[in-house]
């Protein structure tokens, strides 16, 4: 498995390209395919990758090196990934409303 430097914020699309085992014009190149990898612009016009960024090019490689999936194909696992995560949020949303709702009646009594 590959390491992300911990002592890092941002990361330049070189730097971005050694850690994921790809070239930067296959990072670009993903990036136009995949909505949900948006490296960040420098004030230099520079791509700049966060951690999370990483994390997804790395998902990326994986789903389609390893597992040999279309671009389309990995494309649908990644929403289909986050859909859940979004339905996670709505649920835990809810629940932190009934939590403060139970504490406003402890409070009350």
């Amino acid at each position: 498995m590959t390491l992300i430097p911990d002592d890092k914020r941002y990361f330049r699309i070189g730097e971005a390209a050694r850690i994921v085992g790809a070239e930067p014009s296959v990072l670009r190149y993903w990036e136009n395919e995949f909505p949900q990898l948006k490296p960040r612009r420098a004030d230099s016009k520079q791509r700049t990758y966060r951690r999370k960024d990483l994390e997804l090019l790395l998902e990326i490689k994986h789903l389609l090196y390893s597992e040999k999936m279309t671009i389309e194909g990995a494309r649908r696992r990644l929403k289909e990934k986050r859909g859940v995560s979004e339905e996670n949020k709505f649920i835990i949303k809810e629940i932190k409303e009934e939590l403060e709702k139970i504490l406003q009646l402890l409070k009350a009594t």
